[in-house]
């Protein structure tokens, strides 16, 4: 049970207002609480971004491979996958503020630790504390702002975490191309360089979020945390190693999809009779809820394709640097923070919804089905028209799937329904991340394998001592032409492959956003909403629980969040 009741969830309440009643925060007052929240939500995805263009650099110097490469990304994806769910609950039953900054410690001690990798196994490591830290800022960005504003209202700022996002997933790439490329720099410093900046995130959090702590007397349901992480793992190991390893029908993969489903089974069990669950199972009754999970798994796929293999595609299929990568993504990045802001804008004003959804799942199957095309000499200007296409249908899908969802569930909830959206969105990306790159690894294998014929027998060799058509990563400089034509052309129709995969899966989720029902968006936030629902019997059982501050103002009961 909890030991304080919706009323200790008033903030901003009025001074003398022991009815319950909430004074929704101002502009300045969102805005100054907000920014501390996305200077931290930038450096998690700055820090998340900046390796990507210098992935090929790093994999190459510790001594790695293609499938070192996957899982670099693989491994932080898969643990903020397995802790999204937790880092909801907790912010259902803990303070919120204590949470964000405790996300933000862990990703920074992992990113510092990551620097510091000699190997790719150590590198592997840090990315999965990385991936716990931005699990619990990405849920929890999302929860702050549901807690603090309302669904009518929440389109426009969800526009400045739109923003926030593509200003930091283009910065990022730029930045790490440039600290590559500098000699005096290197790799490393794409993990150290978002340290100093998370110390002014903590610094700005302390000082402008205040929310209330409703502290409740329950316990974290850890056996349920415990049984879909193992579950989430087990199946992404299955997917990362399938197809290269083992064969994707073998008893290894009878074993681990066997023991997956077993594990989840037994997760569904536990929270079926969990006081707390970590996923109440209740909100799967949710028709909206149910749809927009289903759609965010697939979208998930879509949003990480485009981020993970553009990097390998312009660096290893058309040799540009590191740096030169990270700005011909800006077309992707640019579609993502115009429609982001733009329909977040249009939201608030129109109440309107669906249609954005809808136009976001065309656009985004539109965008890869037309990168399916690509190939390593494909002119650029398609290119752009291609990944902005993709970026702004992502903008447009991205917050809309948790804003439909956090429209529909109690407060007491919001929490675990986010982080439900946030969690299928993940598990998209890092199972679609893992069977995608073991996809392009095999279809790069077989187009190298087809133009070896055409080849002269001293290219041959060349090609041979490459290691193109194995698990390595070839350095393309060292290569002669006629080798590196065709290395090129096979990751540049291998990677295209994968984008066509993706494509079809982002049709599902078009599909599956067709179904789901557009209802009213609400025009008070979680906060407002808890306090607006406590009647007066509780407010009056409150009291007699607490004598000794029957003088204090009910606002009062509850300290605010300055943990």
């Amino acid at each position: 049970m909890a030991t304080t009741t919706p009323a200790g969830v008033r903030a901003h309440a009025k001074h003398g207002g022991g009815s319950g009643e909430y004074a929704p925060m101002t502009h300045r007052q969102i805005m100054e609480a907000l920014s501390g929240l996305l200077l931290g939500m930038f450096v998690a995805i700055l820090s998340s971004t900046i390796v990507t263009n210098a992935l090929p650099h790093i994999i190459s110097d510790l001594g790695g491979g293609q499938s070192a490469y996957t899982w670099v990304v693989t491994a932080a994806l898969l643990s903020m996958t397995a802790a999204t769910p937790l880092w909801g609950k907790l912010a259902d039953l803990y303070s919120k503020k204590a949470l964000v900054q405790i996300a933000l410690v862990i990703y920074v001690l992992g990113s510092a630790a990551a620097g510091l990798s000699q190997n790719a196994g150590m590198l592997i490591a840090c990315r999965v504390v990385q991936g716990i830290g931005v699990g619990g800022l990405s849920a929890l960005a999302q929860i702050v702002m549901a807690a603090m504003i309302s669904p009518r209202e929440r389109g426009r700022y969800s526009g400045y975490l739109g923003a926030t996002f593509a200003v930091a997933t283009v910065g990022g790439p730029l930045l790490g191309g440039v600290i590559t490329d500098t000699s005096w720099l290197g790799w490393r410093w794409c993990f150290y360089v978002g340290v100093p900046f998370a110390v002014i995130a903590l610094i700005v959090l302390q000082k402008t979020l205040h929310l209330p702590v409703v502290k409740r007397d329950v316990k974290v349901d850890w056996a349920g945390a415990t049984f879909i992480a193992a579950a989430v793992s087990l199946l992404l190991v299955w997917v990362t190693f399938a197809g290269d390893k083992y064969d994707w029908l073998s008893w290894q993969t009878y074993t681990m999809v066997g023991g997956s489903i077993v594990l989840g089974l037994l997760f569904v069990l536990i929270e079926a009779k969990a006081t707390e669950p970590i996923i109440p199972l209740r909100l799967f009754r949710n028709r909206t809820i149910t749809l927009a999970s289903l759609a965010s798994l697939f979208v998930g796929v879509a949003m990480f394709t485009g981020t993970v293999f553009f990097s390998q595609y312009f660096q290893l299929a058309r040799d540009k640097s590191p740096t030169m990568s990270g700005v011909m993504t800006i077309p992707m990045i640019g579609g993502l923070f115009v429609s982001s802001t733009v329909s977040g804008q249009f939201i608030t004003r129109t109440g309107r919804w669906k249609a954005w959804l809808v136009s976001g799942g065309v656009l985004v199957t539109a965008g890869l089905g037309l990168l399916g095309t690509i190939r390593y000499d494909t002119a650029y200007w398609k290119m752009s028209i291609f990944m902005a296409l993709l970026g702004l249908g992502i903008g447009m899908m991205m917050q809309n799937l948790v804003l439909c969802t956090q429209n529909q569930v109690d407060p007491g909830d919001l929490g675990s329904a986010s982080s439900t959206v946030t969690f299928f969105r993940s598990l998209g990306g890092a199972v679609g991340v893992s069977a995608l790159g073991a996809v392009m690894a095999h279809r790069i294998t077989h187009y190298v394998k087809d133009g070896v014929a055409a080849l002269d027998p001293q290219y041959r060799a060349a090609l041979a001592g490459s290691g193109s058509s194995t698990d390595s990563i070839p350095d393309l400089a060292k290569l002669p032409a006629p080798v590196r034509t065709l290395v090129e052309s096979s990751y540049g129709h291998g990677i295209a492959d994968v984008f066509l995969i993706a494509g079809a899966l982002a049709a599902v989720a078009f599909l599956i956003t067709l179904f789901i029902k557009e209802v009213p968006l609400r025009t008070k936030g979680a906060l407002a909403q808890a306090a607006a629902e406590q009647s007066p019997a509780e407010v009056a059982a409150e009291a007699a629980e607490a004598p000794a501050a029957a003088h204090t103002p009910s606002w009062a009961a509850t300290a605010p969040d300055t943990a």
